[in-house]
């Protein structure tokens, strides 16, 4: 299918799916920004609630040739910012006022902290019966560690994620990205879009809590269920404890990652690397031998790439349809000319006039197209039209805006 068949249908007067939708964004750093990123990328018009002349999000390196940090730039972006401190009276009457008129709102602060300054799902709720409030935390609204402050490394290791990535023979390693925030985010998200279907047919709100470790354990694949019932996996690197030859290997000018999951692609394999005879041969013609045979077969297609470089090598293995990916650079990914294809690295004019690629939605609509509309505001650069809106709806006594269903 080519892209122009895809969009065939698209209709040009929706933000997106989630058009119509209002959001307060009570949010910090990035598990509660990414939900909300999520929700604004869908369309929903999304108000991020700041300090006045803050720097939240300002997190270095800047984007070269700018004076704008890539964090900021791109969980905030297809946002409006509405500058308040929820610690002053007169600012939380703002808000409430404010929440009157959105559908969901989504914070991220430690259990208590919005309660205490007059915010919390409580008194939201009482401005807006049926509001969608989403907690996102690092321990959850409930149990015994709900106190505690949490970052993703923290939660990585508490969460038993960390303990399991890295070398067999080496110590723990963190990802090299926020997992532990970004699964929260996309299931604060989903909670949020669930919430709201239960609102459209039964007329009730509800608070959703999400916490980071149940996000993450939910996220590990399954393999927290053998740790409960005694089988813990092992550390394996760049292996799984279930398909054997799948590995990382090396070639003369970098490594590819080669999976073979069936036992017709070993016997693809066997042929391509010359060694037909070991495609129905004992100790290798099925995955179970295989896994019994580890290092054999590891040492027989390494031995095997390392004479071909990455290119000649993938496009062999390619040929035989076998499951095989060079091990890029980030810089390398993004310039794929199918990564470029997909739009997920779409030109956007940043508030200073710089115009840079940013990260942009995963997920495509055939009928309601997604995009980044806008970039991230400065800290409260919107209050003064938010406020306007809000003024001019008090004014004609309108109701909150419709919910639309899901």
């Amino acid at each position: 299918m080519l892209e122009n068949e895809f969009f065939a249908e698209a209709r040009d007067d929706r933000t997106g799916p989630l058009d119509g939708l209002r959001v307060l964004d009570v949010t910090k750093v990035w598990s509660g920004p990414l939900a909300t990123c999520v929700l604004a990328d869908l369309g929903a018009d999304v108000i991020s609630v700041e300090l006045p002349h803050g720097r939240e999000g300002q997190v270095p390196p800047n984007i070269p040739g700018t004076e704008l940090s890539w964090f900021r730039e791109t969980v905030r972006r297809n946002k409006r910012s509405v500058g308040l401190d929820l610690r002053l009276p007169e600012d939380r009457d703002v808000f409430l006022r404010l929440v009157a008129t959105a559908d969901v709102v989504v914070e991220n602060y430690r259990p208590g902290v919005l309660a205490g300054w007059g915010v919390g799902y409580a008194d939201c709720r009482a401005v807006r019966p049926d509001v969608v409030y989403v907690s996102v935390s690092g321990w959850g609204q409930y149990g015994p560690d709900v106190d505690r402050p949490a970052y993703d490394p923290v939660v990585q290791a508490a969460a038993g994620w960390m303990h399991l990535n890295g070398p067999p023979d080496g110590g723990p390693v963190r990802a090299p990205t926020f997992i532990g925030d970004e699964l929260a985010g996309l299931h604060a998200a989903i909670g949020a879009l669930a919430a709201l279907a239960h609102r459209a047919r039964t007329g009730e709100g509800q608070h959703v809590d999400v916490s980071m470790v149940d996000a993450l354990l939910f996220g590990s694949s399954g393999l927290p269920t053998l740790a409960a019932t005694g089988a813990p996996p092992a550390r394996l690197g760049n292996e799984t404890g279930f398909v054997v030859p799948s590995n990382v290997y090396e070639c003369t000018d970098g490594h590819l990652y080669l999976a073979v999951a069936l036992n017709k692609q070993w016997r693809a394999l066997a042929e391509e690397i010359g060694l037909p005879e070991l495609g129905r041969a004992d100790g290798f013609r099925t995955n179970a031998e295989r896994l019994a045979n580890r290092d054999a077969v590891n040492a027989l297609v390494a031995r095997w790439c390392r004479g071909r470089t990455v290119a000649d090598a993938v496009a062999a293995l390619a040929a035989r349809d076998l499951v095989v990916a060079p091990v890029r650079t980030l810089a390398e990914a993004v310039a794929d000319p199918h990564v470029r294809a997909r739009g997920m690295l779409p030109e956007v004019r940043l508030r200073d006039g710089s115009v840079v690629p940013l990260v942009g939605p995963p997920v495509k609509f055939s009928r309601t197209p997604t995009a980044i509309r806008r970039p991230a505001p400065a800290p409260g650069a919107d209050t003064a039209a938010v406020l306007a809106e809000l003024d001019r709806r008090s004014a004609t006594d309108e109701k909150p805006l419709p919910t639309r269903d899901l």
